[in-house]
């Protein structure tokens, strides 16, 4: 006959009334941190530029899209010109990246004015025109945060070009 000794059984815990751990906010991003993401191609956004700027030809719209691209290449510098290529079509991309960026900035009227100088018959009227449907619809593209940096990185007056409004900064002092 076998005998065996009494092994202690082990006693098992009731479940314990589990509670969720409290959320813990996720941390605000960073500017840098929120990203467009790139949607359509080349040819919606120059077909948005059409629309925008009334083009009769989809050929004139790429055209003027190619122009104004190029010239912002060179006055976008730094995060926000990696971020700026990231999120816009390819070929639009790649007219940003190929520029040298500038060592002065233009004003935008200088901006319009160096456009208006690459667009044959082009005149400061319709350049301005040229220039205010590729980045207006560049804004819608790229988003409100990206739109702001690059607002904030370029001399004041380029705010009406992209199809925002620019408020003036005043220091009010109050009167004693």
């Amino acid at each position: 006959m076998t005998v065996t000794s009494p092994h202690p059984r082990a006693a098992i815990a009731a479940p314990a009334t589990a509670t969720a751990p409290a959320p813990t906010p996720a941390p605000a991003p960073s500017p840098r941190a929120v990203r467009p993401v790139r949607t359509g191609g080349w040819q919606e956004f120059t077909e948005a530029v059409r629309e925008a700027g009334q083009y009769p030809t989809w050929a004139q719209a790429e055209r003027v899209t190619h122009t104004v691209l190029s010239a912002l290449g060179g006055h976008v510098t730094g995060e926000e010109r990696v971020d700026l290529a990231q999120a816009l079509p390819l070929e639009a991309a790649g007219l940003i990246a190929a520029q040298i960026p500038a060592a002065d900035p233009l004003t935008a009227r200088q901006f319009v004015d160096s456009v208006a100088a690459r667009i044959e018959g082009s005149t400061p009227a319709t350049a301005r025109w040229d220039v205010s449907s590729v980045l207006g619809v560049l804004a819608d593209t790229i988003g409100e945060p990206l739109t702001t940096r690059l607002l904030a990185q370029l001399p004041p007056g380029y705010a009406l070009l992209f199809g925002r409004a620019e408020l003036a900064r005043y220091n009010l002092v109050a009167a004693d």
